[in-house]
């Protein structure tokens, strides 16, 4: 047996160091090694005998001669779950669904786990509430929790016990956080025990063909608890983001093995737990009668979807020093380029403004669809002059001031049409190949051309 070694883990991206220094070799963080011991282990026992083997030759074989069946989803009753998973859960597939705490990520898998008991088998494990805290809030969101299995449970090996034992089709572990190996001597929550008992859920999950829904923690910046290599083991990752204030929840597919990235889904929170959202875009317009400055529609591109949003902006007097360029659920730094393209081509100068660039709704747009919709706003708020209440404007601004065009510009205006906008600015390789009944379009080719539409239009 090999003697016990000392290892310094990277607390960032879970980087294993023989010695302790200030800064890790392999990301650049500092001062994020933690010192764990490892446990006691052969060299034999580490491959030939560890979890996950099955004592036979390894095998390979051509790509042509495998045979595939497809993937049998396993629905979660949920339609707006089901869009950011791509259908439905997959046997032998990995979950993570990270969020801040009182996003509703349990709430959510409470409702999911009793909704599918009555038609596949479902285990939840709960590492952080009792067994009693579980009945209780079933009994709070009255859910029908007859047939759906229960534990309270924090070891790895036994919640392989339990799915040997119980053969669901469905396990959700809350959280990943808490749970142990009993081979790691480290601390629950140390960056090797979420690594070490992730790897053996993903070992379970592709040996047993059992889906496997893990419940990830955040950390005060917003991130991921836990190793960055945690997302790289499982085969999707959703993020539970709540605005704060806000009753409304949306669910980003970030990563998915099985299906589009970048898929949303809307929820809100109501006494009786999540409830789903099957029209955002009037959940994100509802806007008052009287126009004001600085307000406009866009439709940005959300996975397989189309979304109207509402942009705002605000430009002000600077109130001494520099000018402030503040963006939320926007990029800052498209803001402050955006300006500058502004200036070099349409001659209007904002050096002596703050600007402030708002998304309602807290939604967060990571796409270029909404930069003409943005620079509208702020010239709506820089001129005092309110833009039309029907008008959409969407399109992506390079740096020689041409709108380029976005993908899905028809989907864009259909969704626009379907909500009652009769005006739209969009870039000229977007203009519709076929009229668009009840829908006015205006294709520009860059940001001047665009501003002087807008002037044009009577509000």
């Amino acid at each position: 047996m090999a003697k016990a070694k000392v290892a310094f883990v990277c607390a960032d991206c879970g980087a294993e160091h023989t010695k302790w220094q200030g800064q890790c070799a392999t990301c650049g963080a500092w001062n994020t090694l933690r010192e764990f011991i490892l446990p006691k282990t052969s060299q034999a026992g580490r491959v030939p005998g560890g979890a996950g083997y099955s004592g036979e030759s390894p095998r390979s074989a051509r790509l042509l001669e495998i045979s595939t069946t497809g993937h049998r989803r396993i629905p979660s009753g949920f339609a707006e779950l089901d869009r950011v998973l791509g259908g439905g859960f997959v046997p032998g597939s990995v979950a993570l669904m990270g969020g801040d705490p009182g996003a509703g990520k349990s709430t959510l898998l409470l409702q999911v786990s009793t909704a599918l008991g009555s038609d596949v088998r479902v285990l939840y494990v709960s590492g952080e509430e009792s067994l009693e805290q579980i009945a209780d809030r079933a009994r709070r969101l009255e859910l029908a929790a007859d047939d759906l299995t229960v534990a309270s449970e924090v070891t790895v090996e036994r919640i392989a016990e339990l799915v040997q034992a119980e053969k669901p089709a469905l396990v959700i572990v809350d959280s990943i956080q808490v749970m142990q190996v009993q081979t790691s001597e480290s601390l629950p929550g140390s960056v090797t025990q979420v690594r070490e008992s992730a790897a053996e859920l993903v070992r379970l999950a592709k040996q047993t063909g059992v889906a496997v829904v893990l419940v990830g923690h955040v950390t005060k910046e917003g991130n991921l608890a836990g190793p960055k290599v945690l997302e790289h083991m499982i085969d999707c990752f959703m993020m539970l983001d709540a605005p704060p204030g806000s009753r409304y929840r949306t669910l980003r597919g970030l990563k998915n093995r099985f299906g589009a990235v970048n898929e949303l889904g809307v929820f809100a929170m109501t006494d009786q737990g999540m409830k789903e959202v099957s029209n955002p875009s009037a959940i994100f317009l509802q806007r008052p009668k009287e126009m004001a400055p600085g307000s406009v529609v866009t439709v940005t591109w959300e996975g397989t979807r189309p979304l109207l949003v509402e942009i705002q902006a605000l430009v002000d007097d600077i109130q001494g020093g520099y000018p402030r360029r503040v963006a939320v659920g926007l990029d800052a730094q498209r803001l402050a380029m955006h300006l500058a393209v502004l200036h070099r081509h349409c001659g209007v100068s904002l050096s002596d403004q703050d600007v402030f660039a708002n998304v309602v709704g807290g939604v967060r747009i990571g796409e270029t669809g909404a930069d003409l919709a943005l620079l509208a706003a702020a010239m709506s708020s820089f001129k005092n002059r309110a833009l039309p209440r029907d008008l959409v404007v969407f399109g992506e601004l390079g740096l020689t001031g041409e709108v380029r065009p976005v993908p899905n510009g028809q989907d864009r205006l259909r969704e626009a049409q379907k909500h009652g906008f009769t005006r739209a600015i969009l870039p000229r390789a977007n203009r519709p190949r076929e009229a668009i009944s009840g829908i006015e379009a205006h294709p520009v080719a860059s940001l001047a051309q665009a501003l002087g539409v807008i002037n044009e239009l009577d509000p």
